[in-house]
């Protein structure tokens, strides 16, 4: 619809007609009809009026329309009906507890990622994912996440296991330390971190990997359900000996053969 069908779906819901809307706003009838009916021109059409900005400020007023329902942006015509963003919560919405009060690390494996953003509060969900206590992880709410992809390569490799812990505040995330962001959009995502939450309403997120194929991008906080400080992780990348090391060993070698060999002479 444009918007002098909105107009005029906006008195219909009102159980107004032209007229009668058009005290509503302080203007004339004529107003009205030129913008919801038009204008008749000469050859017996009709040119409608766009509606000026007194016009529709007073209609928003009066009436506490959605700005964005007149413009097409929304379906919603009150503000009333309008869903504020969800705030984000201080504590994830499900934990995971061992018999002995102790809560659980919940593991997300990469085949469970899909399922964990619809999931995320369904404690039935969570109940059927992987869980395990490590006694050294505690004063917090721990989750493990499975690594997926080469975007933070030099620092964390596809199949890592990362260990995060919940952040409550996103006024708490760090500039330049690693989190697992959870978001409607992007889904888990790995990423260097930096806090612009107070400045713009933003994360912006970079990879370690710096081949160009990893730009940094920005994600609004509405957005965001989840947040996990990576405090530790495992790797099944065991490191390659380093090439001084490889040297030393020659060295020590030459030097053993060498007194191996003046022990032999005397």
């Amino acid at each position: 619809m444009g918007i002098s069908e909105k107009i005029a779906a906006i008195r219909d819901a009102f159980q107004l007609n032209n007229f009668s809307l058009s005290k509503r706003i302080g203007v004339t009838g004529t107003t009205i009809d030129s913008i919801i009916n038009g204008r008749p021109q000469r050859d017996g059409s009709r040119k409608k009026t766009k509606p000026g900005y007194d016009v529709l400020t007073a209609i928003i007023n009066e009436f506490n329309i959605n700005p964005d329902y007149l413009f097409g942006k929304s379906d919603q015509m009150l503000k009333s009906e309008v869903t504020s963003p969800t705030s984000y919560s201080g504590m994830p919405q499900v934990v995971s507890v061992n018999p002995q009060g102790h809560e659980n690390i919940i593991y997300v494996p990469i085949q469970a990622r899909a399922g964990y953003l619809n999931g995320y509060g369904d404690s039935n969900y969570i109940g059927q994912l992987p869980s395990f206590h490590m006694p050294h992880l505690n004063n917090g709410t721990f989750r493990c996440f499975e690594v997926q992809g080469n975007s933070m390569v030099r620092t964390f490799f596809d199949g890592d296991l990362v260990f995060g812990k919940y952040v409550e505040h996103l006024e708490d995330i760090k500039d330049g330390r690693v989190y697992v962001i959870v978001s409607k959009n992007d889904g888990i995502v790995l990423k260097r971190v930096i806090n612009r939450i107070q400045e713009r309403g933003k994360l912006i997120l970079k990879s370690d990997n710096k081949t160009g194929n990893y730009p940094t991008y920005t994600i609004n906080a509405e957005e965001i359900m989840e947040v996990w400080y990576v405090t530790m992780f495992a790797s099944k990348q065991m490191p390659e000996p380093v090439d001084v090391y490889d040297r030393l060993h020659d060295l020590e070698s030459q030097l053993v053969e060498l007194q191996e060999q003046i022990s032999r002479n005397h």
